[in-house]
């Protein structure tokens, strides 16, 4: 019989065989991926899980500050007269509130031109902000004085609008045209009586600063007349609101926004009231945000315990587990969290120290639920209380005592708290002149600032000034002269780039003056570095250092606090470290005790970023998913390099018996040709 086979010369299906084989060689691979697919799914599990997590701690810390139970609210009687807003400082009731008169901006206004484009004059403008009482224009020095140099450029009445507005000096510009022409007009930004506007010129057109020709026509001194100073008239006053409240009468303020006059109150004055018509203010609690902020705590637990029951659950129905049932970081997670949620507060000094207290209890299955008429009826009885149980805060029993904050190194507890050095800050002593020789604080001559003694230079707080140019003139009262200094020494760039800034003060029984630093503690200082020939001599204030201030000193717990400026903060290694709180007041030794605690949702947000953290549970568990991942991958690599060199030998072999099958096939086809021609074959 002839020997019949496929294959190149035989049909054998060398790919069909080696494809079945390598497909039994392969399984392990199917394994491989199985496992993967496995992790895979946990892993995405976890992210799931870290998401709503994280979620529950950014819950947490919108709720671990005592302020945001502390919601207060006011609510006018007429929004049409004045609307407003409270803070958590407001004290409750119901307050007359009388709008007498709105403060108003100064404005003053030019002369009429005949285009915007008419030249002016070049050369400065220096601004400055004040009152004017009495014929007496006194400087705010709370605004130092402002110039802006008009070059030829902008010396039209247009090009002077511009550069104004781009200086940013506290002064709007606009040009209005009321019939007769164009004016320009100087607003001032600030309202009140003392940011009324005085326009000193530096006239480069004509050898006249005061006259009304050039750019002098835009100078305007109160005290002046037209031609001589007064070049610009004023179009509106400058004015303070006037308010009248429960019956105490004339309360000035220099804004339309009154902010300290009741207590954690802000006022937006829109228009006068009518006469003797005041408005109730009622200032209450607001409640709302109390249930509002308990119940955000209530669902943000709710959706993390539902996130946890969907992947630790079995389902006895379908007889299948969810992806991380059982898992042991998952359930560690949540053990942690409910510890905190039974255990009682320590420390927290009011009438509530578990959630129960307040309505919020855990059911059966793990989760809280909330009793809306036990909740109210804790607001009603204590909402103060309320804050302590979710944030973390200290209160002080002494008012003058401010709790400022903790870390984490903070344990809860009741600490006592004793003083034995205030706060101070530094300054420069004067000394007694007979130039500041006054009755009243009215000098008995007017004090004179020439090219002799209009410059000083002063460190403060260890940062240099530049020079600090005084407005050369006459100052006829202690209160003018101290504005004027304090002014420009707080409009200094340098000290005002650093946040640095000094009260000027007058000492009326030695005739001297003195400058404070802002700034409490050791770093408060103040020195003059350098002086025109006769500043020291007129002014009292000579190149040298003053007296440095001091840091508080003091105890918490008993035990020796840091200081700097008016902050203690706790001891390192005892348990207040990390407490910090600001002393005021003038009382040293004993100033009573601080009750400090950590509130649920305080320490939940603490913990929540502990868990959450780089070496927290989720990241070690993930890591290790991720880790084995990588171990199938390279796992994979090594039996796919070893599947290649089986089916390199697989389809050698078969190539090899497909090379023979055909040598075999040929054989056959040669003898069966033979035996075909042998006599008789046929």
């Amino acid at each position: 019989m002839a020997i019949t086979s496929a294959g190149i010369g035989s049909g054998l299906d060398v790919s069909g065989l080696v494809k079945q084989l390598m497909a039994a060689e392969s399984q392990p691979l199917l394994v491989l991926d199985r496992k993967e697919a496995v992790f895979q799914t946990k892993l995405s599990a976890y992210g799931s899980f870290k998401s709503t997590l994280s979620s529950f701690r950014d819950a947490m810390a919108g709720l671990s500050v005592l302020p945001k139970f502390q919601t207060m609210k006011a609510t006018p009687a007429d929004a049409a007269v004045f609307s407003t807003s409270a803070s958590d400082t407001a004290v409750p009731g119901i307050y007359a509130v009388e709008v007498k008169q709105l403060a108003q901006a100064h404005k003053i206004s030019s002369k009429a031109f005949s285009d915007v484009a008419t030249t002016v004059g070049s050369g400065a403008l220096t601004i400055q902000f004040g009152t004017f009482s009495g014929g007496v224009f006194t400087a705010n020095n709370e605004k130092p004085a402002q110039t802006v140099t008009i070059d030829s450029a902008h010396s039209s009445l247009g090009g002077i609008r511009d550069a104004v507005n781009a200086a940013n000096t506290g002064v709007s510009a606009s040009i209005l045209n009321d019939g007769s022409g164009y004016k320009l007009v100087f607003t001032s930004k600030d309202t009140g009586e003392a940011n009324a506007l005085k326009i000193t010129v530096t006239d480069t057109s004509d050898a006249s600063n005061t006259d009304n020709a050039g750019l002098s026509q835009l100078a305007y001194d109160p005290a002046g007349t037209l031609g001589s100073g007064k070049n610009m008239a004023e179009t509106v006053a400058a004015q303070n609101a006037l308010l009248k409240v429960d019956g105490i009468d004339n309360i000035s303020k220099s804004s339309n926004t009154v902010t300290d006059v009741i207590q954690g109150v802000t006022i937006n004055l829109l228009k006068a009231s009518a006469v003797n018509t005041p408005t109730a203010l009622a200032v209450t609690r607001d409640t709302g945000s109390i249930k509002s902020a308990i119940e955000t705590f209530v669902k943000a637990y709710n959706d993390l315990d539902k996130t946890v029951k969907e992947l630790t659950s079995y389902n006895a129905d379908a007889r299948k587990g969810a992806v991380l049932q059982g898992d042991s970081s998952i359930l560690s997670v949540v053990s942690q969290i409910r510890r905190v949620l039974v255990n009682p507060l320590v420390g927290a000094g009011s009438n509530y120290s578990t959630l129960s207290q307040i309505g919020v209890s855990f059911q059966k299955d793990g989760s809280p639920a909330l009793d809306a008429v036990k909740l109210q009826k804790a607001i009603d009885a204590n909402p103060d209380a309320i804050g302590g149980l979710f944030a973390g805060y200290g209160k002080p029993s002494d008012s003058l005592v401010n709790y400022v904050g903790a870390t984490d190194k903070t344990q809860p507890g009741s600490y006592t708290v004793s003083v034995s050095q205030l706060a101070a800050q530094g300054y420069k002593n004067g000394v007694t002149t007979p130039a500041l020789a006054h009755t009243a604080g009215t000098f008995t001559a007017p004090f004179v600032v020439d090219a002799n003694n209009d410059s000083l230079t002063l460190k403060v707080d260890g940062v240099q000034s530049s020079a600090i140019t005084l407005a050369q003139g006459s100052y006829t009262t202690a209160a003018a002269l101290t504005a004027e200094i304090q002014s420009k020494i707080n409009g200094d760039a340098a000290l005002k780039a650093a946040g640095i800034t000094v009260a000027v003060t007058f000492d009326g029984a030695a005739s001297s003056l003195k400058i404070t630093s802002n700034r409490y503690g050791s770093a408060s200082m103040v020195e003059v570095t350098a002086t025109d020939i006769n500043t020291g001599t007129t002014l009292g204030l000579g190149v040298g250092a003053g007296t440095a201030g001091l840091d508080v000193a003091g105890m918490i717990n008993n035990a020796p606090a840091t200081s700097v400026g008016r902050f203690l903060t706790g001891a390192a290694g005892d348990p207040s470290e990390g407490l910090r709180l600001e002393i005021t007041g003038t009382a040293i030794n004993n100033r009573g005790t601080i009750n400090y605690s950590q509130g649920y949702a305080y320490q939940l947000d603490k913990l929540a970023d502990k868990l959450l953290g780089s070496s927290g549970p989720i990241s070690s568990r993930t890591e290790g998913i991720n880790s084995s991942i990588k171990d199938l991958g390279e796992r994979r690599d090594v039996l796919n390099r070893r599947l290649e060199e089986i089916e390199k030998r697989y389809r050698a072999q078969f190539t090899a018996l497909d090379s023979l099958l055909g040598q075999l096939r040929n054989t056959s086809d040669f003898l069966s040709r033979q035996l075909s021609s042998l006599p008789g074959a046929r």
